[in-house]
């Protein structure tokens, strides 16, 4: 496969992957579209070329690890979980549903192919820490990755986090900054403004890899770079449309925790055939 076969190959997945957070949102009349949309790009690339995993093994040692520290955005993750072969697709469906095993929030225990729960803003990425050095310890080559939101990085938490990643040297840990510019509350410059967030990560010690999110090329350029790092934690920082693909969704703070009627998700399909 070439490199735009490859590319070409990635953005037709993304398509359906975006198509499938509309789908399941729709029937479960409740959740995250916004934060959803906003990380498919990142989340495909992740699933389907970066990372080594085997579906039909979820639990195989050497798999390099993953953590949803924005635990709302579920719906992205359980929709390239299924696509990539770790549950039937039909299980999309029943996402928020008495007795699912697709919470709002990641669970470990009872879904297949997760690596951590999630849902407390600002844990996930002391979690992947923790994964981080522990594989550093048993000297295993695997690697880790971490889906950070930017209304997250509100919490002190991940600060302290970044400062462990970066003491213990954890080059084998890839943070993604979802860098989408709003929260449930609005702009995250309005709410509590985290920037200049490429200065800070630098500050505390991170290689800082600056994208834009969208781009199929430039993830999978960020991540070839990211394993060359040596010594320090890599942060891709990617900007990012909030409900990237359906227009109505776009850059309105509304759609972060809101699901769309029947007639907003056929709209919204349309645009993402």
């Amino acid at each position: 496969m070439t490199d735009q076969q490859l590319v070409k190959g990635l953005q037709e997945k993304t398509k359906e992957v975006r198509r499938e957070i509309i789908k399941m949102l729709q029937e479960a009349g409740s959740g995250h579209p916004g934060g959803s949309l906003s990380a498919a790009e990142i989340m495909t690339v992740l699933y389907f070329n970066e990372m080594k995993v085997r579906p039909s093994e979820p639990s195989w040692p050497e798999r390099d690890r993953f953590v949803i520290s924005k635990g709302h955005a579920a719906p992205v993750l359980y929709a390239v979980l299924a696509l990539a072969g770790f549950f039937s697709k039909e299980k999309l469906a029943t996402l928020r549903k008495i007795g699912s095993s697709l919470q709002g929030h990641p669970d470990r225990k009872k879904l297949t192919g997760l690596d951590a729960s999630s849902g407390s803003l600002g844990q996930g990425i002391s979690v992947a820490c923790g994964m981080a050095k522990s594989a550093k310890i048993d000297g295993s080559s695997h690697r880790v990755y971490c889906l950070l939101g930017d209304g997250e990085t509100q919490e002190g938490q991940v600060w302290e986090a970044a400062m462990f990643a970066a003491h213990y040297k954890l080059d084998n840990l890839v943070a993604i900054l979802d860098h989408n510019h709003l929260q449930i509350d609005g702009f995250t410059t309005d709410v509590m403004s985290p920037e200049p967030l490429d200065e800070k990560w630098q500050a505390f010690g991170w290689q800082v890899i600056k994208v834009d999110g969208h781009s199929i090329e430039s993830l999978l350029d960020a991540f070839a770079v990211a394993k060359t790092v040596k010594d320090k934690p890599v942060l891709i920082l990617a900007e990012t449309t909030k409900g990237k693909g359906v227009s109505f969704m776009e850059n309105e703070a509304s759609w972060h925790g809101s699901a769309p009627n029947a007639e907003q998700a056929a709209q919204a399909l349309k645009e993402l055939a």
